[in-house]
């Protein structure tokens, strides 16, 4: 509290307890109060002429706490900067003759009632101080801070890959960047990455500036092929502890599509059987999407669309991709209708039954 405060209160209390002898003392009567603030208590004044006080400098002292008879309403503050403020602080027990609130902003006048209220129209301070103290002829004076935490959501959550743009490379780190403009506080912000509903990691600042500033929270990331078109985002959310308001004020950003580039990748088997007069192929991936041909006896084919049994046989699949090329063998049985397989089977079993029937 300023000094000159101290003094102003200092010798209002010195004017009214040296006349108490010579006139009656006159009681300020408070302005009728919102709704919300429950009644006055009856009025304890002072029984008699008291000596002057000189009030100590406000200080946290625990014990001090303790035997202070002063409530709040509410306990703790939390306000949108701009919004209106009414707070209501009373004291409970007699022998507390002042009452009064020291707060940077709109101090209402000490009073000798049991309870003060301070209110302003709109909150215009992002660091504010607001203590309400009581003054007693026995106990000498005793405070109570009322905690105010003025908020401020984001004009903008936005998120975008540090120092790239277009395409990912599987397997590469990239760095994710979610930029929060203008928060405050910053202490009370918390960043949730996302890749679609997954989440991927949650950060905290650790920035104590009460006005607001602009934060940057970053997130490495290794993309697989898997998540290839996968939406990246984050979400902004201010935690204003249960005094804020019922559901946490949150902020998220655009979506981020993600194309992953890689391949190709073969994925036949070594060994491949196809019925007579179906097609064979080779699924391969990759993006973008190879191309692929097939070679036998080192001559460019095309797999057939009706699979006969001359076309059994090893081949070479070739992909080309962007991440280079990959070749496989393998090895086409063509399968009759009756489940016999390959053309030299069925020579070895027509030369036997020819044997036989020459013997025969």
């Amino acid at each position: 509290m300023h000094p000159s405060r101290w003094i102003r209160i200092t010798l209002l209390l010195l004017h009214l307890f040296g006349s108490a002898t010579s006139s009656p003392l006159s009681v300020h009567t408070p302005a009728p109060l919102p709704s919300q603030i429950s009644p006055p208590l009856p009025t304890f004044l002072p029984s008699g002429p008291c000596p002057s006080i000189s009030i100590p400098p406000i200080t946290e002292d625990s014990a001090e706490q303790q035997r202070c008879p002063l409530t709040m309403s509410p306990s703790t503050m939390v306000v949108r900067f701009g919004d209106p403020v009414t707070a209501n602080c009373s004291v409970s027990r007699t022998g507390f003759f002042l009452l009064g609130w020291e707060v940077s902003l709109v101090a209402p006048e000490p009073t000798m009632e049991n309870y003060l209220v301070w209110s302003v129209d709109n909150m215009t301070e992002w660091s504010i101080s607001a203590v309400c103290y009581a003054v007693s002829n026995l106990e000498g004076p005793c405070h109570l801070r009322l905690p105010v935490i003025v908020y401020k959501l984001p004009d903008s959550v936005s998120i975008s890959f540090a120092n790239h743009t277009g395409p990912l490379f599987e397997h590469r780190q990239y760095t994710l960047q979610c930029t929060v403009q203008d928060v405050a506080p910053a202490g009370n912000l918390v960043v949730t990455f996302y890749r679609g509903q997954t989440r991927l990691n949650q950060l905290r600042s650790d920035v104590m500036e009460k006005t607001p500033v602009t934060e940057v929270f970053t997130l490495d990331v290794q993309p697989r092929r898997e998540e290839d078109g996968a939406l990246y985002w984050c979400e902004a959310e201010l935690r204003l502890q249960p005094e804020g308001p019922q559901w946490p004020p949150a902020v998220t950003s655009q979506k981020l599509p993600a194309a992953v580039l890689y391949g190709p990748q073969l994925l036949c088997p070594a060994k491949l059987q196809v019925r007579m007069g179906e097609s064979f192929h080779c699924e391969v991936q990759g993006n973008p999407q190879p191309s692929v041909i097939w070679l036998k006896d080192g001559r460019l084919v095309v797999p057939p669309t009706h699979s006969m049994t001359e076309h059994a046989g090893k081949y070479t699949v070739l992909a080309t991709g962007l991440f280079g090329q990959r070749n496989l063998t393998v090895e086409v049985e063509v399968i009759t209708s009756r489940g016999t397989a390959q053309p030299g089977k069925r020579h070895f079993l027509f030369a036997t039954l020819l044997l036989l029937t020459w013997n025969l």
